[in-house]
């Protein structure tokens, strides 16, 4: 598999000709983090009660407490506001190397999550691409990396590039201009839907963005690329089981309170997806494999009107597209509501999609038409 360079334009802000800087790279992470968690332990429940749709911020913190309470989690913790490590993480990587589209695939992203580490382990062991963001966008867009080449010898420890600064560190670079195929996409979540692949992650929506733009950018073709996860048993939703049993008896009991409801039963916790969230195809656990029987509709593209000035004003890269977009096709893109961001979003991370031209850059004249106002 080979990457084709276009020539980025003078405005190209992602590329970055410094040199890699460990420790101020470190340090900026370790910072953020420690600032974004203090924050979210004061404002999370007040603030992600004003979120689009609380009902995800109910199931993640079920699942949260519930891993914490149960000692199913790993480091780093507590999970609460984040893709929560798990216990059994590398079992379900895997497993999921087991999977056809695992072994048939050239490139694959995977995110930068702890819980998925050993997946980029085995995309690197295996002798395939590894694409993986920059945490939460927020000093770029993605790099690549794989070993055998100019910049990482046979002989490099994998494990040295499976971490965030690792991949940032060895990894090379890409922009918005290049020319490369995504064939297998894997994701972290706090929580599943095994019929529908209806997903919940941490909040700030930076694999939907990720998605969004490599489908818009013809990277990625949204129509037949499969999107996988690798979750704990406890993160698939079963009523049956906890902590499922417990949150769908307390949904029940305020359905019957609530004369507003118009739902005759309630059979699942899963609310409405909105336009541009991206659902999974397979469900990868430490003991189980698990094809989702009934996928929702897969996004593609960027969802202008649904991206709000918020996110947008978070992430360079996006800014870059939409300036791009804006002068190809001659038309100011919409823009979407104002939303409250959870505080994990704002440690100076950054977000969206579309329609039609699903996994093919689309001409001008065609996003032209298919701007969304």
């Amino acid at each position: 598999m080979s990457i084709s360079f276009a020539t980025p334009s003078s405005s190209d802000s992602t590329s970055d000709a410094s040199p890699f800087d460990e420790k101020t790279f470190e340090t900026d992470r370790l910072t953020k983090d420690a600032q974004a968690m203090s924050q979210m332990k004061d404002e999370a429940t007040d603030q992600y009660s004003k979120l689009r749709t609380p009902w995800k911020w109910r199931i993640r913190k079920s699942i949260w407490d519930y891993m914490e309470e149960k000692d199913s989690a790993q480091f780093p913790r507590p999970v609460h506001h984040r893709i929560p490590n798990f216990v059994g993480a590398a079992d379900a990587a895997e497993r999921l190397a087991t999977l056809p589209q695992f072994k048939s695939a050239n490139m694959i992203k995977v995110n930068p999550d702890t819980p998925q580490r050993q997946v980029r382990h085995l995309v690197l062991q295996n002798a395939k691409t590894l694409l993986t963001p920059q945490p939460r966008l927020r000093t770029g867009f993605f790099q690549t990396l794989k070993v055998g080449t100019d910049k990482i010898s046979s002989d490099t420890p994998i494990e040295k590039l499976t971490s965030s600064k690792g991949a940032a560190k060895n990894g090379t670079p890409i922009t918005l201009y290049e020319k490369y195929t995504v064939d297998l996409v894997v994701v972290g979540s706090s929580a599943v839907c095994p019929t529908t692949g209806a997903r919940v992650g941490k909040g700030e929506g930076f694999a939907e963005l990720e998605w969004g733009i490599l489908s818009e950018q013809g990277n990625l073709d949204a129509e037949n690329v499969l999107v996988v996860t690798t979750v704990h048993d406890c993160q698939v939703f079963d009523e049956h089981v906890e902590p499922w049993k417990t949150l769908m008896k307390e949904l029940r009991a305020e359905k019957e309170e609530d004369t507003s409801d118009a739902r005759t039963t309630v059979d699942t916790p899963f609310g409405k997806l909105t336009q541009h969230d991206v659902p999974v195809d397979i469900i990868v656990t430490p003991t189980r494999i698990i094809h989702v029987s009934n996928r929702l509709p897969m996004p593609s593209g960027v969802y202008w009107n649904l991206l709000s000035p918020q996110k947008l004003a978070q992430i360079r890269v996006l800014q870059e597209l939409k300036k791009k977009t804006e002068e190809e096709v001659g038309v100011i893109l919409p823009s979407g509501p104002k939303e409250v961001l959870p505080p994990t979003a704002e440690r100076n991370g950054r977000g969206g999609k579309g329609k039609d031209g699903r996994g093919k850059g689309r001409k001008s004249a065609d996003r032209k038409k298919d701007i969304k106002k």
